[in-house]
């Protein structure tokens, strides 16, 4: 590709001291942003190792994405982008012709999948997923994908299948080394995503409430495309959840929550690799796939049981398919790209910032080439190729459009719920100086500061431990400096990708947020393997080859030894302690309730700033039940027959935070009950039990 300046040859007659030196100093800076932050230190420390960095790639000692072995074992093929036009899909005239004479059966696919999709949409009305909606969409999907879909190979693919034939037998062991390695990183973040997944996070807050009433709301039949309570939801977590307490047999309970999520957060993995491995090569995807597989904020993300891991779940596919469609020109990855955008759509509210970042990164693509002619056939042909890409944006969004098509009838039918959550964050008087500081905030999220949100982060910490985060900054000089077709998109992808955090205009303090930045860790996690990559390249070129792949393992186990210990202390002792010092114990009253045998006795008197009285009841297995009874109405409760059970709020150390308006009431309807103390740790989120026993 022409606008791809290729790598400069790295200087091998001296040791690389440079990128080692650069590396060391990055290091050191990131260290002096971990709390308590020294960031003089930290900002001197990084101008130096920028500078090293900086004098490291102009004299070729570190790159972006270049071949070298992975980790001594297989050898990285790094792909690049061909010019417009050239690919297994792009054909000339001649062959369309004859594609055309030979394909006349995708018209009636195509309007098969018109007919089927516009009855869907129709029957999409009321918010609800029926039987026949859902057939009709399925189909229509189907036969659009089949009209569109390439199954004959061209002569390119046959060749290229023929070479790969041939290549196939001496490959065969590097390719059996790669999957163990693949299989092995998998492990290794299984640990760091399902360990201890019943107790960090331990206790659920009222969101989780909101969720599995959800749930609960489809198990009785309501079958919704979008659920308005809680200020509006799309639909994907909760009929996954559905699936995941099927599977599981844990019912609707805070852990099916927990385990979906977790599932979502490391199902993102493979794409990440992937998406590393077609930016760069092997050894860069598994490095990315391998640091974003133990770290804090993914982790973090997915365990909480929120939707919140959706959001790059679904980026890291879309722009997999549409980086690899523009390399290889293949109508399919487009085609994919849209189906996992459309998906996605179905996810997380912050996930309908990918629409832009997709046009974005199209016109990138354009831009790159935008001096790239045929010089035989002059500008026809370099406008008949982009017409080529035209089309396959087309493609790529009339796919995403019809796979969002039932989001598309509710949005029409009810768009005050459906933009209600993103528009009452963007409504303010002065928007401007708000956005820009914002939009610092968010950009300095990854290396200084992540937020004050509990739920989703360790507050006040940068969202990358030091060693990544280290590398990111290197990455992103180095990305700055190159200045390629995909190194545009990777900085396109970290800047657009944010802003659903940093849009939260009306909510400063709200930003950044780990959850709505969190489609941004999937550019982060690519940038800091193919940092490492060329780190570990020039290592190998620069040293003997022996001694090279001694020293390139050895800095790879480190490196990855350092960032784990950090993370794992992150999230199972520094996460799970600040989220316990929050959250209030109301599997304790769970526990209660189950002891007393008869929820139906059982009431819980709200108190301001205490608990959310719906998950006591959650937790004692009554999943749409709401045990509040307010003060003023306990003598409802008179004609019920005993034994009762009251709850109530508790400080046993201080009076002054005791319901105790409540007790005297309780005392006076009922003279014969017997007041007992519920003690937790910490001992602030004690609480009254009021017994009233049978007569």
């Amino acid at each position: 590709m022409e606008n791809l300046r290729p790598p400069q040859q790295a200087d091998t007659t001296t040791s690389p001291w440079r990128p080692a030196a650069a590396l060391v100093l990055a290091l050191a800076a990131q260290t002096q942003l971990e709390p308590p932050a020294h960031e003089s230190v930290a900002l001197a420390l990084y101008v130096a190792a920028i500078a090293l960095t900086v004098w490291s790639a102009a004299r070729g000692e570190w790159g972006l994405g270049e071949s070298g072995s992975l980790i001594a074992v297989i050898s990285p093929s790094s792909p690049t982008l061909p010019p417009l036009g050239e690919g297994s899909n792009s054909i000339s005239r001649r062959e369309m012709a004859g594609v055309r004479a030979k394909t006349s059966s995708k018209h009636y696919f195509l309007l098969a999948s018109l007919l089927l999709l516009s009855a869907a949409f129709y029957f999409f009305g009321d918010n609800q997923f029926t039987l026949l909606n859902l057939s009709l969409w399925f189909l229509g999907i189907a036969f659009f994908v089949r009209a569109f879909w390439i199954q004959k190979k061209t002569d390119t693919e046959v060749s290229n299948s023929t070479l790969r034939a041939l290549q196939k037998s001496s490959r065969s062991s590097l390719l059996r080394g790669e999957s163990l390695l693949i299989l092995l990183i998998l492990l290794i973040s299984s640990f760091f995503r399902f360990y201890n997944l019943s107790a960090v996070p331990a206790e659920p807050f009222s969101d989780h409430a909101e969720k599995i009433l959800d749930v609960y709301d489809i198990t009785q039949g309501e079958t919704r495309i979008f659920f308005p309570r809680n200020t509006g939801r799309e639909a994907f977590q909760f009929y996954w959840t559905i699936l995941v307490a099927a599977i599981f047999k844990t019912g609707l309970t805070f852990q099916s929550l927990k385990i979906g999520t977790a599932l979502l957060g490391f199902f993102t993995l493979p794409f990440i690799y992937l998406l590393g491995k077609e930016i760069a090569n092997r050894r860069a995807g598994l490095l990315a796939m391998l640091f974003a597989g133990v770290a804090y904020w993914p982790n973090v993300i997915s365990r909480v049981g929120l939707r919140f891991p959706l959001y790059p779940l679904f980026v890291a596919p879309t722009l997999f398919f549409l980086l690899r469609g523009l390399r290889t020109r293949r109508r399919n990855d487009f085609l994919l790209a849209g189906i996992f955008l459309g998906l996605g759509l179905h996810g997380y509210s912050p996930f309908r910032i990918v629409p832009v970042l997709v046009g974005a990164v199209f016109l990138i693509y354009f831009l790159a080439n935008r001096k790239q002619v045929d010089r035989e056939a002059g500008t026809q042909v370099d406008r008949y190729k982009r017409r080529q890409v035209s089309q396959n944006f087309i493609l790529l969004a009339v796919t995403s459009f019809i796979v969002f098509l039932p989001l598309v009838r509710y949005a029409l039918e009810y768009p005050n719920e459906f933009f209600y959550r993103a528009s009452s964050r963007l409504v303010v008087e002065n928007p401007l100086p708000i956005f820009f500081s914002n939009l610092k905030n968010g950009l300095l999220m990854f290396n200084v500061d992540d937020g004050g949100i509990f739920v989703n982060s360790v507050a006040h910490r940068p969202a990358l431990d030091v060693v990544t985060g280290a590398l990111f900054v290197s990455g992103l000089v180095l990305l700055l400096r190159r200045r390629s077709f995909t190194d545009a998109s990777l900085l396109a992808a970290l800047v657009i990708l944010i802003l659903p955090s940093v849009l939260s205009l009306a909510y400063p303090d709200e930003n950044p947020a780990l959850n709505r930045a969190g489609g941004a860790l999937v550019a982060v996690f690519v940038i800091v393997g193919i940092t490492l990559d060329g780190l570990l390249t020039r290592l190998e070129r620069g040293l003997t080859r022996a001694g090279g792949r001694v020293i390139q393992v050895g800095v790879t186990l480190i490196l990855f030894a350092a960032s784990a210990v950090q993370n794992y202390d992150l999230v199972f002792h520094q996460y799970t302690e600040q989220y316990q010092r929050v959250v209030w114990r109301t599997s304790e009253m769970g526990a209660a309730i189950r002891a007393f045998g008869n929820a139906d006795n059982v009431w819980i008197v709200p108190y301001e700033q205490w608990i959310d009285t719906r998950l006591p009841a959650l937790w004692a297995g009554y999943p749409n039940r709401d045990l509040a009874v307010p003060r003023d109405r306990l003598a409802d409760t008179l004609q019920l027959p005993a034994p009762k059970m009251f709850i109530f709020k508790a400080s046993p150390l201080s009076a002054d935070f005791d319901d105790t308006a409540t007790l005297r009431e309780l005392q006076r309807l009922y003279p014969q009950g017997e007041l007992r103390l519920y003690e937790s740790n910490p001992w602030w989120q004690s609480f009254w039990v009021y017994f009233v026993p049978a007569e």
